[in-house]
């Protein structure tokens, strides 16, 4: 089996509170791995501490071999969207990305656009972000999360504010990304998502990890 993602004995505490209460899985490669649970389960900040953003209390994430906080800082090749994507509100999709892609350097205006078509939405639009619709923006993360080709994606309700057609468009987009090889963990609130793209399932209930399939 090959594992893309190994969590041992994952603690996250905050003072009295556990966020985080021994959470131990592996994710394979290749697969889309769900995570649901309600509101304030942990899934979010399982997602961050992957991602190396918040960093343990205790225990480990490793990623391809490499140990986040310790071999390596804030994960690096995987396209992440953890709560509602943060962007530039008076410049364009295109300005957007194109500031972000200048951080790594390694795509151009090439790339940028065609992962802006690829979610549905114009590269050539002029149109501020700041006045896009809550699924525009949505769209716009994971063109953001998918526009440097990672093979690990990290995405936190992909699907909010997109309408039927919207969910449906980023469903088939999401399944020909692990057609691809791509591996994928998602959250979502959606039973119908994690039914339609999920090869595992894990659920979060106060900070505790069980798997479900």
């Amino acid at each position: 089996m090959d594992i893309v993602i190994s969590i041992n004995n994952a603690v996250k505490k905050f003072r009295q509170a556990v966020v985080l209460n021994n959470v131990s899985a592996e994710f394979e490669r290749g697969k889309v791995h769900g995570l649901i649970g309600r509101n304030g389960s942990g899934k979010t900040m399982l997602m961050k501490c992957i991602c190396g953003i918040v960093p343990l209390t205790s225990g480990s994430v490793s990623v391809d071999g490499k140990i986040i906080g310790k071999d390596t800082g804030i994960l690096k090749n995987a396209g992440v969207i953890i709560e509602t994507p943060g962007f530039l509100s008076g410049y364009s999709a295109y300005d957007n990305l194109k500031f972000l892609a200048s951080i790594n350097r390694k795509i151009g205006k090439d790339e940028i656009k065609a992962a802006i078509r690829s979610v549905g939405l114009d590269p050539d639009d002029k149109k501020h972000v700041g006045k896009y619709s809550l699924g525009m923006r949505q769209r716009l993360g994971l063109a953001q999360a998918i526009m440097e080709n990672p093979d690990l994606l990290i995405l936190d309700e992909p699907m909010n504010g997109l309408d039927k057609d919207g969910v449906k468009d980023m469903r088939q987009y999401l399944l020909d990304l692990k057609a691809q090889g791509k591996t994928i963990l998602i959250a979502s609130h959606s039973a119908e998502d994690i039914d339609v793209l999920c090869d595992t399932v894990c659920e979060m209930d106060k900070g505790v990890l069980s798997k479900i399939r």
